[in-house]
């Protein structure tokens, strides 16, 4: 970052069904995409808008969080009036301010925060109501899920649940919130939050308490996926319109950022 430009933070919210995912993909509408192509054209020269984490195709974000190098004369609250006048309907900049120049929204986050929508009851086939939820519209036995929920908290291998591995950073997450809460009358949210977390992670793990909720397997059946035994399999993924990206965690003060390089790295893919 030159002495003519300066770092931007800022929260995004996305419906996430017309989008294959957040990530830049050749011929592919995506989020970045979308905002890289709105502050460029607003500041007249291409950037790079990094964010906390990639969303998969469908899924949605109500706290994406994300941070853009911009010329000097360009304040946070402009730049975000700005984008909002340019960006399609299914994005929206929910606030902005200015961060410190080594400030990366994916290296300095401590923790993301997810929430899943289940539909229980007939209301969530509304058209309001279904494309932000699983509308699954039959009941499940809280009781069971939340005793589900309660054995993923705490640092376990999610191997069994990822669709695909990170070889270079291992498949061990910190689960420090794994819970059910009611949804507005319609169903039940899944609340989980940890340090990190693996492709497909949450679809999953919903899934899988799902079935323990609907009687088709048991609880026990979440220690055996945690402990890797064999024969043992996830149910199907939850399907993505129900999952949100709700929040990201990050330090405060003077070690908001990180010193990785004293010039402070450029935000790149």
């Amino acid at each position: 970052m030159d002495s003519e430009s300066h770092r931007i933070r800022f929260t995004l919210h996305y419906d996430g069904r017309a989008f294959h995912g957040w990530q830049v993909q050749p011929d592919q509408r995506t989020v970045q995409g979308e905002v890289e192509k709105v502050v460029a054209r607003l500041v007249n020269q291409p950037c790079t808008v990094i964010g906390s984490g990639r969303t998969d195709r469908g899924v949605h974000a109500l706290g994406q969080v994300a941070a853009v190098d911009v010329p000097v004369r360009w304040s946070a609250s402009a730049l975000r009036r700005a984008m909002n006048a340019l960006l399609p309907d299914d994005v929206w900049v929910a606030d902005a301010e200015p961060a410190a120049p080594r400030f990366h929204p994916r290296y300095d986050a401590l923790a993301r925060s997810y929430v899943y929508r289940l539909g229980l009851a007939p209301e969530a086939d509304s058209p309001f109501r279904a494309p932000f939820c699983w509308a699954l519209a039959r009941p499940v036995d809280l009781g069971t899920m939340e005793r589900a929920a309660a054995r993923i908290v705490g640092d376990h291998s999610f191997k069994a649940f990822a669709k695909a591995g990170q070889e270079e950073r291992g498949d061990r997450c910190t689960v420090t919130e794994a819970r059910w809460a009611e949804w507005e009358g319609v169903g039940l949210e899944f609340h989980v939050t940890a340090n990190r977390f693996l492709h497909h992670m949450v679809r999953y793990l919903v899934g899988t308490m799902v079935d323990v909720g609907l009687a088709q397997r048991p609880v026990e059946d979440l220690d055996a996926l945690l402990r890797g035994d064999a024969g043992k399999e996830t149910s199907p993924p939850a399907p993505p319109e129900g999952l949100f990206l709700n929040n990201v965690t990050y330090p405060t003060g003077p070690a908001l950022a990180r010193p990785r390089n004293p010039s402070g790295p450029r935000l790149v893919k």
